[in-house]
């Protein structure tokens, strides 16, 4: 397998720390590439990492098809529940966590630009968003386990990515019980060896 990749990427370094978590990680070759770069576009057409292009020559994007693609190769446990409450819980946590991304990686680009009053109402707009979305895993830190579904590892990913890119604006005070859980989480080799840079 073969997968396009940027070593700064969150929504990368989910699919990464899945392959990791299935113990399939040595099966698949990494393609550091622009997005500007014309040689992705016949991997994916809206010109985005991660892509992956599978053993068999198809091309998958983005992160949650990745990811669950990934989720069926080997014979380690399922990040991905079978159907039921589990599943549920599981894809409303990757949900979760990849809205904090969503809401946090445009946000870089505008902080950058000259700040009219427009700018700053999205700003602050997108900042409120990570704000629920951290009380409400506050909220349910306690049953979060350890990067057992897909769920937890979008979340880690999530709050990892606040740390690089938004050290200035710390997540952790208020949110005791979501820093004690990152804190063990962050530890394990998923995470460990995924550490984004750049």
């Amino acid at each position: 397998m073969k997968l396009a990749f940027s070593p700064a990427s969150p929504y990368v370094r989910k699919c990464t720390a899945c392959a990791i978590a299935r113990g399939i990680d040595g099966k698949i070759e990494l393609w550091k590439v622009g997005t500007t770069d014309p040689a992705l576009l016949p991997l994916n057409p809206l010109s985005k990492v991660p892509s992956l292009l599978t053993d068999d020559g198809v091309p998958l994007y983005d992160s949650p098809v990745i990811c669950e693609y990934l989720d069926s190769i080997g014979d380690a446990p399922k990040l991905f529940p079978p159907a039921g409450p589990a599943r549920w819980k599981a894809l409303q946590l990757q949900a979760l966590g990849d809205g904090i991304l969503d809401a946090s990686q445009p946000r870089r680009r505008e902080v950058a630009l000259p700040q009219d009053d427009g700018r700053k109402e999205y700003i602050a707009i997108q900042q409120g968003k990570v704000a629920r979305a951290l009380d409400v895993l506050e909220a349910e830190a306690e049953k979060l386990g350890l990067l057992t579904t897909i769920g937890e590892i979008t979340v880690a990913c999530a709050l990892g990515y606040l740390d690089f890119r938004y050290p200035h604006e710390p997540w952790r005070p208020g949110h005791p019980k979501l820093e004690a859980w990152y804190a063990k989480v962050v530890e394990l080799p998923a995470m460990a060896k995924t550490a984004p840079v750049g």
